[in-house]
């Protein structure tokens, strides 16, 4: 009799959840890709949904699309004289807002429709200098490749002219040339290599260091480095992070084998003018370890990373 009535309590507390959960929010900005200026009225689609969903922007260039289903979607923005912009397979999970920043190129024929694809897209670098070998990724990127580990050096190891030295560490090798020439920024600034047990003077190694979860849209560049860029000599990493949620807390949490126990929070600042996000990652080796769970391995790496 106490059987029943737990699994009955059980089903109460969670099908309301499995059912009410099956849409989510998708909310972010439409700026102008060179001023960064917010465009108004810009259309937001969620394509191969019937009823339509879609949302224009407000003032501040802001969109909200809300009941959009889980799952991969994609999304079709137009704006008066700028190129249409496809954004395929966004993930879209029952736990969390999906908070995006859309950059539209100006156009210089408004009468005649223009279709740019994710791959066109993506070939255009965010730094206006790096005309070509350069292209953008994001978090999306990093989450989708197989066998990418969540990991950015594992990502590019996929892309033209770039390969990896081995499956043990990051390290990659860009058209021949030596890892150790592969230049790191995060937000401007210089960085050593952002990876846990990374040895002394390389720029890889077994683990990264950088939450994939944090990722905005970044570049990485392959040769032709701008000047801002002296000390490269292979290929560049220009890592941006990106914003969090300004219209209401957010709380993740993950598990996974190479990115670990991880925990998050983000939300807005003085009255939705300003955001903060922060994430911790432990090492799930060590906690298995720990716990006595067999984990196959004769070492239990040790780490921890902090992203704010």
């Amino acid at each position: 009799m106490q059987t029943k009535a737990l699994l009955i309590l059980i089903s109460v507390l969670f099908i309301p959840n499995f059912i009410f959960s099956q849409n989510q929010t998708i909310r972010g900005w439409v700026l102008d890709q060179q001023s960064e200026s917010p465009l108004i009225g810009a259309m937001i689609q969620v394509l191969d949904q019937e009823p339509t969903i879609g949302a224009m922007t407000d003032a501040e260039g802001g969109f909200v699309l809300k009941n959009v289903p889980v799952g991969r979607q994609g999304l079709r923005v137009t704006y008066l004289g700028y190129e249409s912009q496809n954004l395929p397979n966004i993930l879209i999970t029952a736990g969390k807002e999906v908070v995006l920043t859309i950059k539209l190129v100006e156009s210089f024929t408004t009468m005649q429709e223009v279709v740019v694809t994710a791959q066109v897209n993506k070939d255009k670098a965010i730094n206006d200098l790096a005309t070509i070998s350069a292209r953008q990724f994001n978090t999306e990127e990093v989450s989708r490749y197989s066998g990418g580990r969540n990991d950015v050096g594992r990502l590019v190891a996929n892309f033209a002219g770039v390969a990896a030295s081995n499956d043990a560490r990051n390290d990659i090798i860009i058209r021949g040339n030596t890892p150790t020439g592969v230049l790191w920024r995060l937000e401007g600034i210089p960085i050593p290599s952002p990876n846990h047990y990374s040895t002394l003077g390389t720029t890889g190694g077994p683990v990264s260091a950088l939450n994939p979860n944090m990722i905005g849209n970044s570049d990485f560049l392959t040769s032709a480095f701008p000047a801002e860029y002296g000390n490269a000599t292979a290929g560049v990493f220009d890592i941006n992070l990106r914003t969090g949620n300004r219209e209401r807390f957010e709380f993740m949490g993950q598990l996974g084998a190479f990115t670990g126990m991880e925990a998050a929070v983000e939300g807005p600042l003085r009255n939705g003018k300003g955001s903060f996000i922060m994430a911790y990652r432990h090492s799930y080796v060590e906690i298995a370890g720990a716990a006595g769970l067999n984990v196959s391995t004769s070492a239990n790496p040790k780490y921890k990373d902090l992203t704010l």
